[in-house]
């Protein structure tokens, strides 16, 4: 079976590839959602929706971001487009790292959070939701990964996601999380034989 996964980010897709192994996963390309949605999953059953819609054809869409407590939960549901559209990750990590100077210990706490949404063109939609707990690192470590991957310290595995090999990552992930919940419900729904 062949499933759209409705992203331009490689590394979405690559981690997507890595957890659906019963599928092939394509990218999605060629439409245009915007993400207004106040949560993860509005966004990604907005996106799995719309794409499965101009495509005729079974998507897989998610929405993801790093929630930081001391923050109010931002970047939250706009991590991608925080401090501006097209902010490259190096300087939204460093404006973390710079907003978090001097807190300590638990006022560090944070979460990647997952929502994942498949959606056929019919009209029937799965979802499923996770999250990751973490702290904010007090710098930069790790090449792995993307986005606020090298900021996000995992304190039971002593690194950053950006520090961790891509099966220990997918293990322990939002994305893994949620796209193997995702893959099971697929699988109880008759999606996946």
């Amino acid at each position: 079976m062949t499933i759209i996964f409705a992203t331009s980010n490689k590394g979405k897709l690559r981690e997507a590839r890595e957890i659906l192994t019963e599928c092939e996963v394509l990218a999605g390309a060629g439409v245009e959602v915007i993400e207004d949605g106040e949560t993860f999953m509005e966004n990604a059953v907005k996106k799995a929706v719309e794409f499965a819609r101009e495509l005729g054809k079974p998507v897989i869409a998610d929405d993801s971001g790093l929630e930081v407590d001391f923050l109010n939960k931002e970047p939250g549901v706009r991590s991608a487009r925080w401090l501006g559209e097209g902010t490259p990750y190096e300087v939204k990590n460093a404006e973390i790292l710079r907003l978090l100077a001097g807190v300590e210990g638990e006022g560090r706490s944070a979460r990647f959070v997952c929502a994942a949404a498949y959606a056929e063109p019919g009209g029937r939609v799965i979802t499923a939701e996770a999250s990751a707990e973490g702290v904010i690192h007090d710098r930069i470590a790790g090449g792995g990964g993307f986005g606020y991957d090298p900021i996000f310290y995992v304190p039971g595995r002593g690194r950053t996601t950006a520090e961790m090999s891509p099966e220990e990552k997918n293990k322990i992930s939002h994305r893994g999380k949620a796209l193997r919940e995702l893959a099971g419900k697929l699988r109880a729904a008759g999606v996946f034989s």
